[in-house]
């Protein structure tokens, strides 16, 4: 299955190694190579691919469809705010427009939009850092970008 020509990261090497026997290993690939790194880069998304002799454009097209996975550095906080319809009926707009404006005051949150964080019962909500949140408002969001006093990260 492989044809690496031996050149790249032994890393993401021994990574296609440890799957390369098993069906359909690319998900678990990537997912191993985002979890050693923190994202998946392009020279790695190229190793990938020509240690599974797929293109290039089969690889970054997985990466690019899951939203899960990253192309460049995360920032040490990830706030994730629904914009799905039941948060936008009770305030997410306001929430949202809230963490767009805390987050470009921070360099160590990464700010993402989804549709649903199955909160809807206490919305609107968002997550932070894995932790779902509900009942947010534009007040609370700009507590979790200054509590603690930590240049505006969430703490």
């Amino acid at each position: 299955m492989a044809r690496s020509n031996g050149k790249g990261d032994p890393q993401i090497a021994a990574i296609c190694a440890i799957h390369a026997a098993s069906n359909g290993p690319l998900l678990p690939i990537l997912h191993d190579v985002q979890g050693h790194f923190g994202y998946v880069s392009d020279e790695a998304i190229q190793q990938i691919a020509d240690e599974l002799n797929l293109s290039r454009a089969d690889v970054f097209g997985v990466v690019t469809f899951y939203h899960d996975f990253h192309r460049k550095a995360q920032a040490s906080h990830t706030l994730k705010v629904c914009r799905a319809e039941a948060c936008q009926a009770v305030g997410g707009r306001e929430v949202w427009s809230a963490a767009t404006t805390a987050s470009q005051r921070s360099e160590d949150v990464d700010l993402e939009a989804v549709y649903c964080l199955g909160n809807c019962a206490c919305a609107p909500s968002v997550q932070l850092d894995g932790r779902t949140i509900g009942r947010m408002s534009p007040e609370r969001v700009a507590g979790l970008f200054s509590a603690g006093g930590h240049s505006g990260a969430p703490s």
